[in-house]
C-alpha cells in the first residue's frame, strides 16, 4: 500500500475542503539558471485544478510546525499521472531549497488544488506581468486561451537565460518582452514598469495577471489602472514579500 500523507497535511487538506496525497518525485532537473524542473507522479487529476491553480508542498520538517510552500503547476499529464513545477532558485528558503536537493523516488506530501485565479474566459486579450518565479503558471494558462486570442507576456529575469519560450496553438497571437533585471532587487518595480511603459494595451476587452513580489505587483497594477484597466480586469497574485519570509503554509504577509 502507498504511504499515506502526514496527519497534518491531511488535516490541512480536510480544513481547505482540496485533496492530499502524497507524490512521488519522478525528474529533477535545471532547465535555466534561475528555474529547477521538477516532475511528480500520482493523483495529478485531484491535485492540480485549473490553469493559474498552484499546488502546496511539504518541503521541510526540521521544525515542530511542518514547512510548505506554493509551487504554480507548468503542466499535466493525466494519461501518465504527472505534473510538472517550475520552481525559482534566485532565494534562498526551503522551497528553493527543496528544489536544489529532490531527488527521483524522493516522496513528498502534496496539497491541492489551491489558488482563486482562472483565466478570464471573455477577455479578447491577456496580459501577464511577473518575474522568472511566474513562468509556469503564466505559461500554463496561455495554454488554455481559446483561439483567436492573444497573450502578452512582461516578465522579469534573472539571467537572458531565464528567457524560456514555448509553444502554443498557431491560431494564438503571442508578444513577449523579457525584462533584464540587471542587478535591480526583487523588490524594484523599475524593471517591469518599463517594459509595461514599451507596450500599447489593446483596445478591446482585456484581463491582466499579475504574479509576483508584492511590492512590484502592487506598482504595476497602479500603473495598469492609471492606463484605463478597471480593478475587476487585473488578478493579482503575491507569491513572496522581499525582507519577510513567507509563512509556514506558503504565504506572504499581506499587511501594509
Amino acid at each position: 500500500m502507498p504511504t499515506p500523507p502526514h496527519q497534518s497535511t491531511l488535516d490541512l487538506a480536510t480544513r481547505l475542503k482540496v485533496h492530499a496525497h502524497r507524490c512521488t518525485v519522478l525528474t529533477r532537473r535545471a532547465i535555466s539558471p534561475s528555474l529547477v524542473e521538477i516532475v511528480l507522479h500520482g493523483h495529478a487529476a485531484d491535485l492540480v485544478g485549473a490553469p493559474g491553480n498552484d499546488v502546496m508542498v511539504h518541503v521541510d520538517d526540521a521544525t515542530d510546525t511542518p514547512t510548505r510552500r506554493r509551487f504554480s503547476v507548468r503542466s499535466v499529464d493525466e494519461v501518465a499521472d504527472t505534473f510538472t513545477l517550475w520552481i525559482s532558485t534566485t532565494h534562498e528558503g526551503p522551497g528553493a531549497r527543496w528544489a536544489r536537493t529532490a531527488a527521483p523516488g524522493d516522496t513528498v506530501d502534496i496539497v491541492g488544488p489551491r489558488g482563486k485565479i482562472p483565466v478570464d474566459a471573455v477577455a479578447d486579450w491577456h496580459l501577464f506581468v511577473g518575474d522568472v518565479s511566474s513562468l509556469g503558471a503564466f505559461y500554463r494558462m496561455a495554454d488554455s486561451i481559446e483561439v483567436p486570442g492573444r497573450a502578452i507576456f512582461i516578465v522579469e529575469t534573472d539571467d537572458p537565460a531565464d528567457a524560456l519560450t514555448a509553444p502554443f496553438d498557431e491560431g494564438l497571437g503571442v508578444t513577449a518582452i523579457f525584462v533584464d533585471r540587471a542587478g535591480r532587487a526583487h523588490d524594484d518595480a523599475t524593471g517591469l514598469l518599463s517594459g509595461l511603459a514599451a507596450f500599447t494595451l489593446p483596445t478591446d476587452e482585456g484581463h491582466a495577471y499579475l504574479f509576483g513580489e508584492f511590492h512590484v505587483m502592487r506598482a504595476v497594477k497602479t500603473t495598469l489602472l492609471d492606463r484605463g484597466l478597471r480593478a475587476e480586469q487585473i488578478s493579482l497574485k503575491a507569491f513572496y514579500r522581499v525582507g519577510q519570509a513567507n509563512g509556514a503554509n506558503g504565504e506572504p504577509s499581506k499587511d501594509l
